[in-house]
């Protein structure tokens, strides 16, 4: 690729654009100045930068048919692995599929990357390679992961497996099918509003976000860099606790990892949980939206936990409610910014940029916008209108109070070791027929999060654990804790999981 001068017209138009008011002998002096900067991208075009290299040999694997596919779970299916020995092995893992596997199709479930197929492999790839996982293939997901249903994916709509007709939940829904079905143990899945714990909730699974940075999340597709969390998703705690051990700690391309501190994930399987003590957040229950069933199913396994030595009192965090809001001030447009017009990557953050896919991205943009989801429309109007017209001020604002968020949690867990809630107030929602409203599709894919995605902005480490069923359909119980704290939410789902029947089939 050349980058060529502009022409003294282009120059004249740049401009204008930014309100400049130039003369034609600026123009033309601005014209040679340009010379010299333009010479390092020529140059820039002759280096070779370093690539995430895989370790494995691989053949691509292969699109599975419908009937190798009943929940529409699978993007693509593979058996990639190294051959050596560690924590993983003998252990099948699916990655979600925004996720880059080297030499496998990623399409993030978006006709936008439709074809598209990566060279490197992420560094979590690399790290369940190493400790002897196969890379069983790809999770469906939700079109560039902008929905907690699973109704957007371009590639087809993802099926709960106790309940065809409803919602798998997403945006890592394949993920959450695969482990829910049986196929796969265990899952990697992305949590920037809820994305893990939505899934994992609403097909009774296990699934926990980790502390913001303990887990890197190179070699990813991102959505806003302040709220982009990896994790892992698995049919038991142990199946998480094995893949967090893997997964967990300081990346040198990733920068947000570099506080990550990582425990003994494994050891706090089975520890006794007597003496813990768990905050019940009242405003998490209650909700406009709230199914009491669903809450009360939450508050019967939190008083069973009184069994094992559990201590529980209620606690009230007001913050909680205003969660929501700094949320969407941060998302909105930070998703617009980094992964809509930063053509999935973004730009000023120091960590590696996978620039084929950004290259692929942005011939997507160009060539096939109007075949996204509505939920990605939606994103790219009005974090760009709010951008146009507001400078930037409530993305900004919303930075600055998630300071107030977090340490309202933070007082909380002072009090308390852990803290509680519905992890989805009402179970998995009927899957929208394809020729719905536009607003009946957007409401469907986005009205769930009202108590998950506060803990994306405040980074606190959040774990869903299966908690019994309404009608059929499974419910979950989040548990929240103190930053890098993640072995004693594994210590207390030990309990809740050794003390009911949430067993999947």
């Amino acid at each position: 690729m050349v980058v060529r001068l502009p022409t003294l017209q282009q120059i004249d138009d740049l401009g204008s654009d930014f309100g400049l008011v130039l003369t034609a002998d600026e123009v033309a002096a601005f014209q040679q100045a340009f010379k010299g900067p333009l010479a390092s991208y020529g140059r820039l075009d002759e280096l070779v930068p370093p690539a995430l290299a895989p370790i494995a040999p691989r053949s691509p694997g292969y699109r599975p048919s419908a009937s190798e596919n009943p929940y529409g779970a699978w993007y693509w299916k593979t058996n990639i692995h190294a051959g050596g020995n560690g924590l993983l092995t003998g252990k099948k893992i699916a990655i979600k599929d925004n996720i880059c596997v080297a030499g496998v199709p990623m399409m993030n479930g978006s006709a936008l990357l439709e074809g598209y197929v990566p060279e490197i492999d992420a560094t979590v790839v690399t790290r369940i390679l190493d400790a002897g996982g196969t890379i069983a293939g790809k999770a469906a997901c939700e079109d560039l992961c902008f929905s907690g249903a699973s109704h957007t994916c371009a590639s087809g709509v993802i099926r709960n497996p106790h309940n065809v007709a409803h919602s798998a939940g997403g945006s890592s829904g394949g993920s959450a099918a695969l482990v829910a079905a049986g196929e796969v143990p265990m899952t990697l899945g992305g949590d920037q509003g809820g994305s893990i714990r939505t899934p994992s909730s609403w097909c009774g699974i296990y699934g926990l976000k980790p502390t913001w940075g303990l887990v890197p999340t190179t070699g990813s597709m991102p959505i806003s860099y302040s709220l982009d969390h990896c994790g892992p998703m698995g049919a038991t705690v142990e199946d998480v606790a094995r893949l967090l051990t893997v997964i967990a700690g300081h990346d040198g391309w990733d920068t947000r990892t570099i506080a990550a501190r990582t425990g003994d994930y494994m050891a706090a399987i089975g520890k006794p949980a007597k003496g813990l003590r768990v905050g019940v957040v009242r405003e998490g229950f209650g909700h406009p939206e709230s199914n009491p069933a669903v809450d009360a199913k939450v508050r019967a396994a939190i008083e069973a936990l009184g069994k094992v030595g559990v201590d529980s009192a209620e606690i009230s965090v007001p913050w909680h409610l205003d969660g929501p809001h700094v949320w969407s001030g941060i998302i909105l447009e930070g998703a617009a910014e980094m992964m809509l017009k930063g053509y999935g990557v973004g730009n000023n953050i120091h960590g590696y940029y996978p620039l084929s896919m950004q290259e692929a991205f942005a011939r997507g943009m160009g060539t096939r916008i109007n075949d996204v989801s509505p939920t990605v429309k939606l994103v790219l109007m009005l974090g760009e209108y709010m951008h146009r017209n507001y400078h930037g001020r409530y993305h900004s604002k919303a930075q600055n109070l998630r300071v107030l968020l977090r340490q309202a949690y933070d007082e909380a867990l002072e009090k308390f070791d852990v803290l509680a809630m519905p992890t989805i107030p009402f179970t998995a929602t009927p899957i929208p027929p394809a020729d719905a409203p536009l607003g009946t599709a957007i409401d469907t894919a986005l009205n769930m999060q009202a108590n998950t995605c506060s803990f994306d902005v405040s980074g606190h480490p959040a774990f869903t654990v299966p908690c019994g069923r309404v009608n059929g359909l499974p419910v979950g119980l989040m548990l929240v804790g103190r930053h890098f704290e993640e072995t004693t939410l594994i210590q207390l789902a030990s309990a809740v999981e050794a003390g009911g029947d949430w067993k999947l089939f």
